[in-house]
């Protein structure tokens, strides 16, 4: 209650008492606790809503950099959180040859790897990124192991991109539909692969959900589904008659 009254998060706290219950295991199997403490954890709040449609962000995307639309569209196709997934990505995690690119186990956020096949686009779009990264290397004389490193001609020229919160924004101002998250990607690819009929199980494998409780709190309906589906059943009643 203390932790409410100060205006955090019912998510934030359920994540802070997840992390205090797994000390105070670790404490009880240790034998340092006589037993395990209980606690009422806040209600978990109804998931966000937010995601983009095809046209939304193809608009974002290409009002952005050459090196962040690649990005983009690898939170797009997979649903990889950007921050900690995709910005953080190495050059090794890609192969071409297999047309392959893979999380290490411990990277993510359950901590499981994960691989994935590229869509051609997505072959296409990151060569591009090495050959541009190749040739920063050759610019600034030093082995860059990083997927997505700062360009420019700045300090951090060849160090990794830890973020663009601001291009972000801009991009998103621009494309008229300010205010967006970049994590309304990994909610926009579950519904890209329903919609797709990717089943369940590889879909959750891909995007990285353990649970498919998890799952359905992004499996995400918008209106434009709703408008499909009524036209679907208008055309079936129509060819029942």
């Amino acid at each position: 209650m203390h932790r409410q009254r100060q205006g955090i998060k019912p998510a934030t706290i359920r994540r802070e008492l997840g992390t205090l219950t797994k000390m105070l295991r670790l404490a009880y199997k240790n034998r340092k606790l006589l037993r395990l403490p209980l606690f009422d954890k806040p209600k978990e709040g109804p998931a966000r809503e937010g995601f983009f449609e095809a046209d939304q962000y193809q608009a974002v995307r290409r009002r952005l950099s050459e090196d962040l639309q690649v990005a983009v569209t690898i939170a797009y196709t997979f649903g990889w959180r950007m921050q900690s997934e995709v910005l953080p990505l190495e050059r090794r995690q890609l192969d071409l040859d297999s047309s392959t690119l893979r999380l290490d186990s411990g990277s993510t956020k359950n901590d499981e790897g994960r691989l994935v096949y590229l869509t051609p686009e997505l072959k296409t779009l990151l060569a591009a990124q090495v050959d541009r990264v190749k040739a920063l290397e050759r610019r600034l004389g030093k082995i860059i192991p990083f997927l997505f490193p700062y360009g420019g001609k700045g300090q951090r020229a060849g160090e990794r991109r830890m973020d663009f919160r601001k291009a972000w924004a801009t991009a998103c101002k621009a494309a008229g539909v300010p205010g967006r998250y970049r994590h309304d990607f990994r909610r926009t690819a579950v519904r890209n692969m329903e919609q797709a009929g990717v089943p369940r199980s590889v879909a959750m494998k891909m995007v990285g959900h353990k649970t498919e409780n998890v799952y359905r709190r992004y499996e995400i309906v918008s209106p434009t589904d709703l408008q499909e589906a009524a036209r679907k059943l208008a055309a079936s009643t129509e060819a029942g008659r």
